[in-house]
């Protein structure tokens, strides 16, 4: 009956959050004694496919595009009597860039006027953003492959992947969001890999804190997709093959094309490695996966007023989960150097991990004019992480989960000279069905056990959030956004948000400031029965998980230089109930917790060079971080306290560094690298065997070179570690035990593009 209510109520769930792939751009055109030129006509084009629109003039010479996705663009400006005059716009999502023209009387020879420096940075925001395009993630090495998450890593401070997950600024919790429609998943550390295939991503924004309201409340990370949508291609395919070491390949599809009002873009993918996750121990023993998916994207344009949005996704992963085959080493063997406590006896481990992944997201997009903008998103999501292992496994494990959302989203957008309101309700319900299960064969006399749960949650989130522009160069920010969470728990929270972004004049660099709060709702995950039996016997106990709540405060500076973009901000972000995870006794059942108390405090800085010469780009992310946290455990598992006060969590990593770049050579061939640098991740075994309360410092060497052989068919050859450093990134235990990087990988990859 639950599953027949949520099917007619879908349609009319919510207003959800303008946290949308959609911006804006306006502009005025005046003559050279400053007089407003009416009827000129404004064409917008994307500078990387084929999508345009037009509008003109008012009788105040002044223009506007709404609903504009996240990109670069070109704006031309024609009328008659004056030379034709351009300028490139870049747009995020929620930025509202204003242009201005002033245009030339035209002479005999006809000419085109390139306006000034490019607006390159938004300067109405307060949060700090980082965009990676379609062209980054093909050049950048390794970042094209399904399970890659280096268009993250490489490009945004504070980003790294250690026990297996993706942590930003120090916390697990992220939003994927598709057409600029959460992806909603309150479950965490049970995935691998990104929510979907880079390969299908046109842009990807990454917005790190200081959230509007219209954001949503995932305080560590949001990454919005703009997906490719066909707008790029006309009647193109295109196929992907690449073989490498560890008999890996990854392997892709791909059909789109587009009229005026249709565009389309579909693709199926293939991947399989024996290198999948992190090893416990340099060598890889029992580390194969393989994988396959599908994507599809779908835009109509009724008329120039509505347009309607489809995109839907598959994935199913597959991963053997890598073990120690070292009986006598500190995870193995009860040794002084562990306490005489095994910190994870995975010998002779045989367990595997099954994920699926479905999402079915609709949008209708209605212009009233432009000043006024509506969406209406419906969704779908299911997702399922299915551990297993071998009946003869010492510790025979079973834990297979099954989350069924279902919700939409409705935003209402309202653009004015000096205000852009945006509001609306974000809603979904959630059910479960989860199976836990042990048989223990190493002779401890646990009995065998299994439990079956079936929780139901959902969420209401309503918001409200304004830019006010009193003057062009400040933008005043505050918002407001209640939300109702019922499922193990019932809350509520009202999580205000205040920012400033002032641009100083001429110089045009952007000063910002934020302070707000957020509400992260827990998992629905619960214990009863057996599995309450089993944790008794271990020494634990189970307490319901409440939400996540984080205050943060942070201040940033942005400045342009002749194309160069440098940004530099600092954060502070106090948290009650912070979310982490960990397992029950000897075996790899792994449940959410929530620590009492976290601080995550550092300071960041990207830099990033224009195209040098018609040649070369250089990207820089730098992250100083400290991660810590304190007190009893407050949610889940109630197996261990940290310390008075606070220490650094098993994730704290206090320098990060990546500086790439790409070149363009001769005879149309290309070269690309990446340099990671960590300062090495809390020891928690200090002196067994590294010294100090760190792991050691690593650095690693990325490196690709391509080459296109006419307009059809490309080849690269792509190398990650080339240098095959090795060292243990962390000791917690997750997915097999402790983690070691990964060595030396190198493939050659094929692309071949055809019409039809």
């Amino acid at each position: 009956m639950r599953i027949i209510r949520l099917i007619l109520l879908t349609p009319f769930l919510t207003l959800a959050a303008y946290a949308s792939i959609f911006g804006s751009i306006r502009g005025i055109v005046h003559d050279p004694q400053h007089r407003p030129v009416e009827d000129a006509m404004v064409m917008l084009r994307s500078k990387t496919s084929d999508w345009s629109t037009t509008t003109n003039t008012d009788a105040a010479g002044q223009f506007s595009f709404n609903a504009i996705a996240i990109g670069e663009y070109t704006v031309t400006v024609v009328a008659p009597g004056f030379n034709q005059m351009a300028s490139d716009v870049l747009v995020n999502s929620g930025s509202h860039p204003v242009l201005h023209f002033s245009l030339n009387v035209a002479t005999t020879k006809e000419t085109v006027i390139v306006s000034g420096a490019p607006e390159a940075i938004p300067t109405d925001s307060a949060t700090p953003t980082t965009l990676v395009s379609r062209l980054d993630i093909e050049h950048t090495p390794g970042a094209a492959r399904t399970n890659s998450l280096a268009m993250i890593t490489d490009y945004v401070p504070g980003a790294y992947f250690t026990h297996d997950q993706l942590h930003i600024r120090g916390g697990h919790q992220t939003s994927w969001l598709i057409d600029g429609v959460p992806v909603p998943n309150t479950n965490i550390a049970s995935n691998l890999g990104p929510q979907f295939d880079p390969k299908d991503i046109d842009y990807l924004e990454v917005n790190r804190g200081s959230y509007g309201a219209e954001f949503g409340d995932r305080t560590y990370g949001v990454f919005n997709v703009v997906p490719r949508t066909g707008f790029e291609r006309n009647n193109q395919g295109e196929l992907v093959l690449s073989a490498g070491n560890f008999y890996q390949t990854n392997d892709a599809l791909s059909f789109g094309s587009h009229t005026e009002r249709f565009a389309y873009y579909a693709s199926l993918n293939a991947n399989r490695s024996n290198l999948g996750i992190q090893t416990p121990v340099p060598q890889v023993v029992h580390d194969a996966e393989n994988g396959y998916g599908g994507f599809g994207s779908l835009i109509f344009n009724i008329d120039p007023s509505n347009q309607l949005r489809l995109v839907t996704s598959l994935r199913k992963d597959y991963y053997q989960i890598p073990y120690d085959p070292f009986p006598n080493d500190i995870e193995n063997a009860p040794i002084a150097a562990n306490g005489f406590a095994a910190q994870y006896p995975s010998l002779d481990l045989r367990d595997g991990d099954h994920e699926s992944d479905a999402i079915a997201n609709f949008s209708w997009v209605h212009t009233f004019n432009s000043k006024l903008l509506l969406t209406v998103s419906p969704f779908f999501h299911y997702n399922a992480a299915d551990y297993d292992s071998a009946l003869t496994d010492p510790v025979a494990t079973t834990e297979h989960r099954g989350s069924t959302y279902g919700g939409g989203q409705v935003s209402f957008g309202a653009n004015f000279s000096k205000n852009n309101l945006q509001l609306g309700v974000y809603s979904f319900y959630q059910q479960d069905n989860e199976l836990f299960g042990a048989t223990f064969n190493n002779g401890t006399g646990n009995p065998p056990f299994t439990d079956t749960e079936h929780p139901t949650g959902s969420l209401e989130a309503f918001f409200i959030d304004d830019k006010f522009k009193p003057v062009p160069w400040l933008t005043l920010t505050a918002g407001m956004r209640p939300t109702h969470f019922s499922g193990g728990v019932s809350e509520n929270a009202i999580s205000p948000r205040f920012g400033i972004a002032l641009n100083v004049p001429h110089l045009n660099w952007t000063f910002r400031a934020f302070y707000g709060h957020y509400y992260q709702a827990p998992p629905l995950i619960t214990a009863s029965g057996p599995l309450i039996q089993f944790a008794t016997a271990n020494n634990l106990g189970f307490i319901k998980l409440n939400g996540e709540r984080d205050e943060e405060h942070q201040f940033g500076l942005t400045i342009p230089y002749h194309g160069w973009i440098l940004d530099a901000d600092n954060f502070r972000t106090n948290v009650v109930n912070f979310f982490d995870h960990n397992n029950i006794g000897e075996s790899n059942l792994f449940f959410p917790i929530t620590i009492a108390q976290a601080v995550i405090r550092g300071w960041e800085l990207t830099l990033r060079s224009p195209r040098i010469a018609h040649r070369g780009q250089l990207h820089l992310a730098y992250s100083n971080q400290i991660a810590e946290g304190g007190g009893a455990i407050t949610g889940g598992l109630t197996d261990f306290s940290l310390p008075a006060g606070l220490s650094p969590l098993d994730h704290d990593q206090r320098n990060t560094l990546n500086l790439g770049g790409d070149i363009t050579l001769p005879w149309r061939a290309y070269a690309s690298t990446n340099v990671y640098y960590g300062s090495g991740f809390s020891n928690a075994f200090p002196g067994q065997p590294y010294p100090g309360a760190y792991l050691p410092q690593h650095t690693t060497f990325d490196l690709s070179v391509g080459k296109d052989f006419r307009e059809s068919f490309s080849a690269s050859l792509n190398a990650m570690n080339l240098a095959n450093r090795r060292v243990e990134l962390d000791n917690s235990v997750t997915f097999g035990g402790f983690h070691w990087n990964n060595p030396r990988e190198i493939y050659v990859e094929l692309r071949y593009r055809f019409h039809y």
